[in-house]
């Protein structure tokens, strides 16, 4: 099955972000992506390694042998993903230090007994000049509004 490439502005869709912060991922190399003349290009399986995502509802998944064979197939179940940006206005440097540790920890224990091993991506960004910290989240509904309580959580004091 050919593989199907997306435009920067379908993964920005996609995703919930920017045409302008999806083309900077692709140049730093945090999503994998081509140029192709002046466009970009992402693969549809890279976009969804990055973000975590599952196939869409209704798409076909195989299942596997554990001998590298694929066998039987199965519908794919309806999951819930959520994208969002959080800033934090006004937190100094050690605060936004101490802020990001606990969202790396949050985001890597696992989340719940049916799901050991959670698709959580958190991209915490600061701005010294600003005093802001920008936080890109990526992952299951309930696991981002785990951490999006944690910000509160902190930002409250």
């Amino acid at each position: 099955m050919p593989q199907q490439l997306l435009s920067a502005q379908q993964a920005a869709e996609i995703l919930g972000l920017q045409v302008r912060t999806v083309r900077e991922y692709v140049r730093q190399g945090r999503l994998p992506g081509v140029r192709i003349g002046k466009q970009y290009r992402i693969a549809r399986a890279d976009l969804e390694a990055f973000s975590g995502a599952a196939p869409e509802v209704g798409e076909v998944e195989r299942e596997s042998d554990g001998d590298g064979r694929e066998g039987s197939l199965q519908k794919a179940t309806p999951t819930v993903e959520a994208s969002t940006v959080v800033h934090v206005a006004n937190l100094a440097a050690e605060s936004s230090a101490r802020l990001e540790r606990m969202l790396a920890a949050a985001a890597a224990a696992p989340f719940g007994k049916a799901d050991p091993t959670p698709l959580l991506r958190v991209e915490p960004v600061y701005d010294a000049a600003r005093s802001r910290l920008s936080i890109v989240i990526v992952g299951g509904g309930a696991q981002t509004a785990q951490l999006l309580r944690i910000i509160e959580a902190f930002a409250e004091g």
